[in-house]
């Protein structure tokens, strides 16, 4: 479907301002006249928390899917990755859990303790971004000095204690809370010694809301925080973002295109949501399910809206067959 400017412009605003601020109602009743949903028959609700890294996607989903079905209501929650795995859909409470990592073993079995079996879904890739303070004299950071300034182990305290050549000036660092996707795979890509995983350090402020880590690093000329690309990319003139160097001498920045092309590691990551197979039987969440993997190969949705890799046509199809697989089951 093509979309005019403005509604374009809307959705900037709505990702630079909003951010993840917390929770968001699209009512479909809402959705009327020339731009708004068609009254189709379909109708019903659908409950969504999860990463707040994936919020923006939902958001953008569910907005295009409001304006071919207008009678679907919306309630959706940005609550970190675990945050809504263990307190709202493995309990039963949502029918879409958004997740910045895979789901793991403990929250399967708390889940399935709940009668709640997840189906994982690939639904773009990010370039998680390390930001610092657009005065801050430095332009790249290797994966070692990223590691050592959020290891729980060695906390340095000041820039210098990390890099000689960096300002003899205290660290102050912003990031995700531990409810969040993002701080795991922070920890999985980065943290580690050898095979062993080190840990990340609490002396930091941690949010679930990006905006604040926004507004803290661009508030304190030595301040660092790190968070999904979508929100950096509607706020590049505030903040910068460092270059990734993975021990090859060559930093990288973290864009689109490197994120495609496998270049900006180890950074770049798969985003998932993962609907409940019962909640596919329901004839609006099963549509709204194949809407999102449909349009996931859309560079005007995913890639130029909200700042994400969008699938291949190949992932998009094999996504697509997993997820007909699970409406079948739940709808015989």
């Amino acid at each position: 479907m093509t979309r005019n400017e403005s509604a374009v412009s809307t959705r900037r605003k709505f990702l630079t301002g909003v951010g993840a601020a917390g929770a968001a109602a699209l009512a479909g009743c809402q959705s009327t006249g020339d731009d708004g949903g068609s009254d189709d028959g379909l109708s019903g609700t659908i409950d969504i928390a999860g990463s707040s890294t994936v919020f923006p996607l939902a958001t953008a989903m569910s907005e295009e899917f409001l304006a071919e079905h207008g009678g679907v209501d919306f309630n959706m929650q940005s609550t970190g990755s675990g945050g809504g795995f263990a307190n709202h859909f493995c309990p039963g409470n949502t029918d879409f859990n958004n997740a910045s990592r895979p789901i793991r073993e403990q929250e399967e079995q708390q889940c399935a303790d709940n009668d709640v079996e997840p189906v994982e879904l690939t639904v773009a890739t990010d370039a998680l971004t390390v930001i610092v303070n657009n005065d801050l004299g430095i332009d790249s950071i290797t994966v070692d000095e990223l590691a050592t300034i959020w290891s729980a182990e060695e906390q340095p305290e000041q820039w210098s204690d990390v890099n000689s050549d960096w300002p003899d000036e205290p660290l102050e660092l912003y990031g995700p809370s531990d409810a969040s996707g993002t701080y795991d795979y922070f920890i999985e890509s980065v943290l580690h010694s050898g095979d062993e995983e080190v840990g990340h350090r609490q002396d930091y402020s941690g949010t679930e809301q990006d905006r604040t880590i926004i507004q803290g690093v661009e508030g304190s000329q030595y301040a660092m925080g790190y968070m999904g690309y979508a929100y950096y990319s509607t706020n590049k003139d505030r903040v910068k973002a460092l270059a990734i160097d993975d021990g090859d001498g060559e930093p990288v920045e973290p864009s689109l295109e490197t994120a495609r092309s496998g270049e900006y590691t180890p950074l770049a990551r798969p985003l998932f949501t993962y609907p409940a197979k019962s909640s596919l039987s329901e004839e609006h969440i099963a549509e709204f399910a194949r809407f999102w993997l449909e349009n996931s190969t859309s560079e005007e949705i995913v890639a130029e809206d909200v700042g994400y890799v969008p699938l291949s046509e190949e992932d998009q199809q094999e996504q697509l067959d997993k997820l007909e697989s699970a409406i079948e089951d739940a709808q015989n």
